[in-house]
């Protein structure tokens, strides 16, 4: 089967079971990504970083880049890119015509009663699946510092109340310094 094949199929199902955004679908993207051999995890960790850091969603920037990287060429950045927005862009529409058409049904509300917790669950998974070698370093005082940088960084931004922006070219700045 030929890696364009692959990558649909794959993006497909990513597309198609990826609740709750792009954080909510990393576990499914790396389990893809990273067990096809298309990537490995130190790779996957760069790509999440960099589509973290530019405009969009990070599914569909991380879509684009892996489309890049397993393909070599700008199609298969194409391919995978339009391959995992048209399946919820297709789920959407229909959804949003049988959910304003039902509302006020108990079904749908206890539909979506079950899916935020859910939806909770798997960002708190993606935050798990980033803690990760990769992320916070190999040497003990890489931890000490990573962490360090993690924690300042999340009292920053929910407790403090600072822009995102901020710590994002602060922690940079950090790195830059530091290492």
């Amino acid at each position: 089967m030929s890696i364009y094949l692959k990558l649909i199929w794959a993006y497909l199902k990513i597309g198609l079971f990826g609740f709750g955004g792009g954080y909510a679908m990393l576990s499914l993207i790396q389990s893809e990504v990273v067990n096809n051999g298309w990537l490995s995890r130190q790779m996957f960790t760069d790509i999440v970083a960099i589509s973290q850091m530019t405009p969009g969603p990070i599914g569909i920037n991380s879509a684009t880049y892996i489309g890049y990287v397993a393909t070599g060429s700008v199609w298969g950045s194409l391919v995978v890119t339009l391959t995992v927005v048209l399946p919820p862009f297709m789920l959407t529409l229909w959804a949003s015509h049988f959910i304003s058409r039902h509302q006020q049904s108990a079904i749908i509300k206890g539909a979506f009663m079950g899916l935020r917790p859910v939806v909770v669950g798997l960002i708190a998974s993606a935050a798990l699946l980033l803690m990760n070698r990769e992320n916070f370093g190999y040497a003990t005082d890489e931890q000490i510092i990573s962490i360090v940088i993690c924690v300042t960084s999340f009292v920053a931004v929910y407790f403090a109340k600072l822009h995102p922006i901020i710590v994002i070219v602060a922690a940079g700045v950090a790195g830059f310094l530091i290492y």
